[in-house]
């Protein structure tokens, strides 16, 4: 375990224990609200994980390496943050896939563009999207969110 790792394990363990010292019944309480949510969660990481591994098995480094790799330039992280844009999944289920994206050959550009558009644009929520705020202006925040993230894609390759 990282040093990283056991401060923030070591940290959740002393609140836990703060949190039953102060109040036994409210930290059960928290806690089975805390396991119901893992639960409801659990199917989402199963499937990444099984998609982490299919992936593993078929692409090879060189392949993710090709197309979203450092020598992939400006198209590969268009294309991977257009895939971010498209797809649906929870931000914190995507990270693993892409730590595994980054340990497969793919530029921290690619990585940061697909990870910020995950978060910052929906296309399959933009019909909930335009129902609430307009296709204007709908349209103007997906869109502005998108270059955002090139822009931010562009600039983790720089300093990192």
């Amino acid at each position: 375990m990282s040093a990283t790792a056991a401060i923030i394990n070591g940290l959740a363990i002393a609140c836990l224990i703060a949190a039953f010292v102060k109040d036994r019944q409210r930290a059960r309480q928290s806690l089975r609200m805390a396991l119901k949510s893992f639960a409801g969660i659990l199917p989402a990481v199963l499937a990444i994980i099984v998609l982490i591994g299919l992936l593993m098995a078929f692409v090879t480094h060189g392949q993710i390496s090709r197309f979203v790799g450092d020598q992939a330039g400006l198209g590969g992280i268009i294309s991977i943050a257009a895939m971010g844009a498209v797809l649906y999944i929870p931000a914190i289920v995507a990270f693993p896939l892409a730590g595994s994206l980054l340990q497969g050959g793919a530029s921290v550009s690619a990585v940061a563009a697909f990870i910020t558009t995950l978060t910052m644009v929906g296309v399959v929520t933009l019909p909930l999207e335009i129902g609430q705020l307009g296709k204007k202006l709908a349209l103007l925040r997906n869109g502005l969110s998108f270059i955002a993230a090139i822009g931010i894609a562009l600039l983790m390759g720089i300093v990192l």
